[in-house]
């Protein structure tokens, strides 16, 4: 039987942490693309479009990380589309992602104030005019301290995809733990790792904060 010594335990937890943040890099920024998409069409002047997109917005903030994870990685090959671990952990990070950072900047283009708007529809401006020059500059300034601090829940979402296999951090650990009979070590260590990825975002968060001046 093989004797698992401190760094064995913390070397193989550190391997499976690569995979833990190239999920949450993924994650982060594929769902920051389809969330400006939706944002867009959450906030458009057509009531068809911004009721869909308040629709898919409740829809993955009104289930569980863990329900969708379970529709796509299990559903999806009903309908002929294999998936596997990694490709179902990304997409259902992704769409959740998408879904919150669209409600969080829905929130910042709406604390834009209204003259801003009248004052760039006076100028003869377009609609999408009016967002890409004086609306989304503006929103943007309040948005990135909560994008900063949302990123901590999309890291922490990871640790869902071991129920599916996907050997991050936490399957890692799991898998240690059935092997050397150390729940307490390795998942202290499990816990710090996610500590020292997510303490320094949680940080990050608040000094923009204070640098935006966006509490006032």
């Amino acid at each position: 039987m093989y004797n698992f010594t401190l760094w064995d335990i913390l070397s193989n937890l550190l391997l499976a942490a690569r995979w833990t943040v190239l999920l949450s890099v993924i994650a982060f920024v594929c769902g920051g693309i389809a969330g400006i998409l939706v944002l867009l069409a959450r906030v458009a002047p057509l009531r068809p479009l911004r009721t869909a997109m308040k629709l898919y917005i409740e829809l993955f903030q009104g289930t569980p990380l863990l329900m969708q994870l379970f529709i796509v990685f299990f559903a999806l090959p009903l309908t002929g589309i294999e998936t596997s671990p990694w490709t179902a952990a990304a997409v259902a990070l992704t769409l959740f992602t998408s879904a919150y950072l669209a409600e969080i900047w829905r929130g910042c283009v709406e604390a834009v104030p209204r003259g801003q708007w009248e004052a760039s529809a006076s100028l003869a401006l377009s609609y999408g005019e009016q967002m890409r020059y004086v609306v989304l500059p503006q929103a943007l300034r309040i948005a990135v301290p909560p994008t900063v601090g949302f990123s901590v829940q999309v890291v922490k979402g990871t640790a869902v995809t071991s129920i599916i296999g996907f050997v991050e951090v936490t399957k890692a650990g799991t898998m240690i733990t059935n092997a050397t009979f150390q729940p307490f070590l390795v998942y202290g260590l499990v816990g710090l790792i996610y500590f020292v990825l997510c303490y320094p975002l949680s940080l990050s968060a608040k000094a923009l904060e204070r640098k935006l001046n966006v509490a006032r």
